[in-house]
């Protein structure tokens, strides 16, 4: 039994600035592996009962190897489950997305990519308006 995994942007962590497919592979996710940057508000979106395992790395902190990561998607998915691995900014740009992919194509598992906004960017305070 295989399961599915799906690799969700967070963009630069504001809830509002997700894609409306990330909001939704979150909301149906039974597991979510997710970086430190991804955290927070962003996790509020996900399924009641989903399993919240943090996989984040940060400087002079005990993380997580890679191939601890990446093992961990091959097993919950193995499970039948469908596993959503957040991640910070867009998924293409940061990370090692690279090295967990191979690991699911590896292993056999289905996946996608769900790109997210990589910048926030001001709204403009025009007179007599709320902004754009």
């Amino acid at each position: 039994m295989s399961g599915f995994v799906s690799f969700v942007s967070s963009g630069p962590g504001d809830p509002d600035l997700l894609t409306v497919r990330a909001v939704r592979r979150l909301e149906g996710a039974d597991v979510v592996l997710y970086d430190d940057l991804s955290g927070g508000p962003i996790l509020d979106l996900a399924r009641a009962g989903a399993e919240l395992v943090s996989v984040g790395k940060r400087a002079g902190r005990r993380s997580p190897r890679q191939d601890h990561v990446s093992r961990l998607l091959v097993d919950h998915a193995r499970t039948g489950a469908h596993v959503v691995r957040l991640k910070s900014g867009d998924a293409g740009l940061f990370g090692r997305l690279e090295e967990e992919i191979d690991a699911l194509n590896l292993a056999g598992i289905a996946h996608e990519i769900i790109p997210g906004v990589t910048a926030r960017n001001r709204l403009l305070n025009l007179p007599g308006g709320s902004g754009l």
